[in-house]
């Protein structure tokens, strides 16, 4: 995936009890905005789609933390009074890389990789028993959250963002705040295309 820029954040924030060190939460975030600037004291309400509807748990738990990545970009929830409303919404897919020197390898004096190769690098502890070892497979994690902000009285969607994000583990709320304040950085400016926004967060131990 082409990206047209990188941006480096780092968290400011104290290492948390338990914490062994960092890890990254690596975004791809494209935006699409014909909202020149927010206007002050903006307010918005929060809408569904019927299908988020029959999951209220996990959508409340996504709009609360959406409620705080909208307010450090300045817009207010106010349910009664708002100017916008605003739809988030969070994907997820859980996939496994198999092992390149799994079936379909060519052996050591082989052909080459056959169907058994597969992108993404090596995982674990090293490779055993070679030539007739091989790597353990491992779960990837295929996360999106995506947010739109419509303006109420024209009916226009005016913002609308999508950040991206593969990772070992199911996104947390942690990971999800990154996520939503990356699809929301610079707004209500959207560059162009596809741009790569890395934030790094306190790793605590009990995942490693």
């Amino acid at each position: 995936m082409k990206r047209i820029a990188t941006l480096f954040l780092i968290a400011a924030a104290a290492a948390l009890a338990g914490c062994s060190t960092t890890r990254l939460v690596d975004s791809d975030v494209q935006s699409f905005s014909s909202l020149p600037a927010v206007p002050v004291g903006a307010t918005y309400r929060f809408e569904r789609l019927p299908s988020q509807n029959t999951m209220p748990v996990q959508q409340n738990m996504l709009e609360a933390v959406a409620q705080q990545s909208l307010e450090r970009v300045g817009m207010k929830h106010d349910e009664a009074s708002a100017a916008f409303s605003v739809q988030v919404g969070m994907q997820a897919q859980r996939r496994v890389e198999y092992d390149p020197f799994g079936p379909g390898f060519g052996g050591y004096y082989g052909g080459g990789f056959g169907p058994g190769w597969r992108r993404g690098g090596y995982y674990g502890g090293g490779f055993y028993g070679y030539p007739y070892g091989r790597f353990p497979d491992r779960v990837i994690y295929a996360q999106q959250v995506g947010l739109t902000v419509r303006d109420l009285a024209s009916g226009r969607i005016v913002y609308e963002t999508h950040a991206a994000h593969d990772s070992l583990y199911p996104a947390d709320t942690q990971v999800l705040t990154v996520m939503l304040d990356s699809a929301l950085f610079g707004f209500p400016q959207a560059p162009a295309g596809v741009r790569r926004v890395n934030v790094q967060i306190p790793k605590v131990s009990s995942a490693n």
